[in-house]
């Protein structure tokens, strides 16, 4: 179990709910994903450089291709500015979604006129 760098938790608006982060490939800058991080998570993340990830549905720590082999080296991790959002910025190997599409974003909505 990783403990979070004191300093990175003084930053987080409240290091007691799951933050949203959004992932970005690093080289297309295509939104891959949106997938949630506690504090352990993004410890993990950090030591690792692995993406890893709290599971809102099993209620656990997930290791983002550990089952599928889908795999995302972090680049890059930011915090928005009210220290409520993180930005991955990452290389993917594999597709990201567990569709089997390359992005969770591929259902279009049209928009009226």
């Amino acid at each position: 179990m990783s403990s979070l760098d004191p300093a990175v938790t003084a930053l987080l608006k409240d290091p007691t709910t799951l933050i949203p982060a959004v992932v970005q490939d690093s080289i297309t800058n295509e939104v891959l994903m949106l997938a949630y991080m506690n504090t352990e998570s993004l410890a993990q993340t950090l030591s690792t450089g692995k993406a890893t990830y709290w599971s809102r549905s099993r209620n656990e720590l997930w290791v983002k291709g550990a089952t599928s082999g889908h795999f995302q080296k972090v680049i890059s991790v930011a915090l928005d500015c009210d220290g409520d959002a993180l930005l991955l910025r990452v290389e993917q190997i594999g597709v990201a979604c567990h569709t089997g599409n390359k992005t969770c974003f591929h259902s279009q909505i049209t928009l009226g006129e």
